[in-house]
């Protein structure tokens, strides 16, 4: 017998008797193979052994025998492979359960060890074959703005750690925002409460990394943004990036950025070299115009890096969806995070309703196909990105100067007269404060990044007279649906936002990419959260 995986599928195999079961695996799948420690009495229960084809080559890994030991080993399934398993007189593969869209992990659940004449089963020992993403689990470096006005990241958090044995997390790195940027201590808070969860998490995977060991991958990073340059000195996150990315591991480095992108354009400043491992998502939107010098620095310097810029498709895990009964963003926090645990309790205290909108960078790299922006997944499907929309005015702009949200502006003042010794200017927008920037040719600069399609209304604030009061207006717009179908030739892979009218939620492009998947997201997650509230011992109850 023999069978595909395909998407959102269970499939039964190996029933009757039957001396070799095959499975096609259309990806390399790491394998990891447990036993429980109840003995078999089946006598006939002996020389199984687990392998992998590749052409006529088969590759034994372990056998099975009476006497169950734990962990027998683990082995890499090269694409294309036949997962083939041998006993005495038959086998079969229990039923396997596997995603192409959520988060590539499943189950083949264990047997029990009750035995027909007319066939065996494969896992005698009740040992249970747990499929883990392609070419092993993901290696993961977040970096987060956490510590701002808003409560996401620390949700967001919640959500990493819970997740945390389905990746291997290499770097939790606090980011620069505003005032009071020395922001790792609250990455530090959130291990502390998950150090309450860990007796209780680890019973479900030793794979979770323990508390230490989550404290000393936290890097601080920038404690402000970059000055017009794009890049500045260099700093603890940074180097952990370019430390991280030169490991001989063959995996690529994801880099999750849920805030200033300037640590990246730092790392990407002292060691240009590391591109070739990086893979970069990053929650752009709002924190874009945080990061203005450092975003023009990469989109400048560095168009040949893989990144996914998704400035609008995150909000889908708040926005739009099934949002019935408890998968309202209140009811699930009070159904289904409340009391789970340290790190639930802690969750509602932040704010007792999802939001999350760093979240799906995580999820789209535990999907089944990451390298693939186009494919679905519950963190969202992209398209390659357009020339990247940058517009300078060297002149005050008015309502009838249209740029595109998300866009970058680059607003160039000259001064004549003489400026003080200690010269300051600031942007005023939306009752928000962005820096200016003094070139050495005697230029100032206002970078900006408008987050919402409007018409916007600036005023400049400074100690030199001449900038003082100066102000202007301009519009932005949507990213017309056809741009999908012009894709940069100067940024082979840069991706972002699909623009199409039918994936939006409201005035947001490619929420509904996100969206869709809300039911399944979400009930996941929940299941999660139950790891912290009681050990596998007693959930099998």
């Amino acid at each position: 017998m023999s069978y595909t995986p395909g998407p959102r599928d269970i499939y039964d195999a190996g029933r009757g008797d039957k001396s070799l079961c095959d499975a096609t695996i259309p990806e390399g799948i790491d394998y990891e193979i447990h036993e429980t420690h109840e003995k078999s009495d089946d006598p006939q229960i002996s020389a199984q052994s687990f392998g992998v084809f590749r052409g006529q080559t088969a590759f034994v890994v372990g056998g099975l025998g009476s006497s169950a030991v734990g962990l027998i080993g683990s082995f890499a399934v090269p694409s294309g492979s036949l997962l083939w398993a041998h006993a005495a007189k038959g086998v079969v593969l229990p039923r396997a359960r596997v995603s192409t869209r959520g988060p590539a992990i499943a189950t083949f659940d264990s047997m029990p060890v009750r035995f027909l004449s007319s066939f065996l089963a494969l896992l005698a020992m009740g040992a249970t074959l747990r499929v883990l993403a392609a070419d092993h689990r993901p290696r993961v470096i977040v970096s987060s703005d956490i510590g701002g006005t808003d409560f996401d990241d620390f949700q967001s958090f919640v959500h990493l750690l819970v997740y945390a044995d389905a990746i291997d997390l290499e770097g939790m790195i606090a980011s620069p925002w505003g005032d009071g940027s020395d922001r790792a201590r609250h990455i530090h808070q959130i291990v502390d409460i998950y150090a309450k969860d860990y007796a209780n998490l680890k019973t479900y995977s030793t794979r979770y990394p323990t508390p230490e060991f989550l404290r000393s991958i936290t890097k601080q990073g920038g404690k402000d943004a970059a000055d017009l340059r794009g890049w500045g000195e260099r700093t603890a996150g940074s180097d952990w990036i370019i430390a991280r990315a030169h490991d001989e591991d063959p995996r690529p480095l994801w880099l999750l950025v849920w805030g200033g992108i300037d640590d990246l354009a730092q790392a990407l400043h002292d060691d240009p070299s590391i591109k070739k491992k990086l893979r970069v998502y990053w929650i752009g939107g709002p924190n874009k115009k945080w990061s203005t010098t450092a975003y023009d620095y990469i989109a400048r310097e560095h168009r040949d890096l893989w990144i996914i810029e998704n400035n609008s498709t995150y909000r889908g895990w708040f926005t739009g969806g099934d949002q019935s009964g408890d998968l309202d963003n209140t009811a699930f926090v009070s159904a289904h995070v409340k009391g789970r645990g340290a790190l639930g309790d802690y969750f509602t205290t932040i704010a007792p309703k999802v939001k999350m909108g760093d979240t799906p960078s995580l999820t789209y790299v535990l999907g089944a196909t990451p390298d693939n922006p186009a494919s679905d997944s519950w963190g969202g499907r992209f398209v390659r990105a357009w020339d990247r929309p940058r517009v300078e005015f060297t002149r005050p702009p008015t309502a009838a100067d249209a740029v595109e949200t998300f866009g970058m502006i680059d607003l160039i003042y000259r001064v004549a007269t003489p400026r003080p010794r200690e010269a300051r200017a600031v942007l005023v927008a939306d009752k928000q404060e962005f820096r200016g920037y003094l070139a050495a040719d005697g230029m100032w600069h206002f970078l900006f990044c408008p987050k919402d399609t409007k018409t916007w209304t600036y005023v400049l604030k400074s100690n030199v007279p001449e900038l003082d009061g100066k102000g202007g207006s301009f519009t932005s717009l949507d990213a017309a649906p056809e741009r999908a179908r012009q894709p940069s030739a100067l940024y082979p892979h840069w991706w972002t936002d699909d623009p199409a009218p039918e994936f939006r939620e409201g005035p947001n492009p490619g929420t509904q990419t996100v969206s869709r998947w809300r039911a399944e997201f979400l009930r996941d997650f929940a299941a999660r959260l139950e790891r912290c509230r009681v050990p596998a011992t007693e959930a099998a109850k």
